[in-house]
């Protein structure tokens, strides 16, 4: 009997079957029972073959539909070799997460790129050797098909395991050294850095001073930026070095950069977050900003609508950087040919600068 046949002809007992599958949960055969069809023919439906015919996959759907199948992943995985499931990888403390609103734009942007083609997301955070090592051992044991790695730092162990091809992987910003091997999603730091400090300078400031944070992804390249402007006016005293793109770093940066700089008049933050904690630290020195220090930040992130003043910034694209981070990983599954890509930014005018 053609496949055709068996969709238009339900077996006689389905209605049976529909009732067996709500009291114990239904199977593949309760489905193909309910059908009228195959085992096999359900099996391709699920899988997504093709030479199904339309008769026949219209059936499967509504039986499906009415028993309230679901496919076992487990089952399913040990046929394909794929796990349907991508790990986010977050190279930062629990506490970063929340407060950083990159981080849950990047996630939310993420998943739902993810779920238009029926792929979990699994958050993992990875900020010691121990979450570092179970990250590892989660990734090598094939319970993910790629990785989203996003802050990651300079010299992590993680980043150069997932260069040498553990599975694939992209990174959110350009990783420095060894391992800028993995294929990257960033906007165009250095470009938007030297925008801000171009601006700072039309401002008329003369001693424009920066909070770097050169060792996570996306600080080398702005720092680059505001030394490609100032050239030689960018001066060592000038510079302070963070570990994290935090407001505790940027308040503790801000303070060292008024006892090294006092007559500093401008100051460029790597990240909305350190120009917060900046200008808090201004506020509490006497400074009024911006009459007696300009600030600009990074990111355009809801903090920078949210200061006092409000923060002029750079306006990085994270909804796309998302959407295309997804994109190159699942080109990487599929074998398929994918490359790094940069998109750009925009300055952003408010009260701070």
């Amino acid at each position: 009997m053609s496949q055709n046949a068996d969709a238009a002809q339900p077996h006689p007992k389905s209605r049976g079957a529909a009732r067996r599958a709500m009291r114990r949960g239904p199977t593949i055969d309760d489905v193909a029972e309910l059908a009228g069809v195959s085992r096999g023919t359900v099996s391709r439906v699920l899988n997504g073959a093709r030479y199904v015919s339309p008769a026949a996959l219209k059936a499967v759907e509504r039986a499906v539909r009415t028993t309230g199948y679901t496919v076992n992943q487990s089952a399913r995985s040990l046929v394909t070799k794929q796990s349907n499931a991508v790990a986010f990888v977050l190279s930062e403390p629990q506490e970063r997460l929340f407060e950083d609103p990159n981080f849950s734009v990047l996630l939310r942007c993420c998943t739902q790129a993810l779920a238009e083609h029926d792929i979990s997301l699994i958050l993992m955070l990875e900020s010691s050797d121990a979450e570092r090592d179970r990250v590892l051992r989660y990734v090598r044991g094939g319970h993910v098909d790629g990785v989203l790695l996003i802050s990651a730092h300079s010299g992590d162990p993680l980043v150069a395991d997932l260069a040498r091809g553990v599975v694939p992987a992209v990174a959110c910003g350009r990783p420095g050294g060894p391992e800028s091997a993995i294929p990257y999603v960033a906007a165009e730091d250095t470009e938007g850095a030297r925008q801000m400090t171009r601006h700072l300078v039309a401002q008329g400031r003369r001693r424009i001073g920066m909070i770097a944070c050169p060792q996570v992804v996306g600080g080398p390249e702005r720092l680059r930026g505001y030394r490609d402007v100032l050239g030689r006016r960018a001066l060592k005293r000038l510079v302070v070095h963070t570990s994290d793109y935090s407001f505790a770093a940027g308040a503790a940066a801000m303070r060292e950069l008024l006892a090294e700089s006092p007559d500093i008049d401008a100051v460029f933050a790597a990240s909305d977050l350190l120009a917060a904690g900046a200008l808090a630290e201004l506020r509490r020195a006497g400074r009024r900003v911006p009459d007696d220090v300009a600030v600009g930040g990074f990111d355009d992130s809801r903090i920078a609508r949210e200061t006092d003043p409000p923060l002029t910034t750079i306006r990085q694209p994270l909804e796309r950087v998302a959407a295309d981070m997804v994109d190159v990983l699942l080109r990487l599954i599929r074998r398929e040919p994918a490359s790094s890509r940069l998109l750009p930014t925009e300055l952003v005018r408010r009260e701070s600068a």
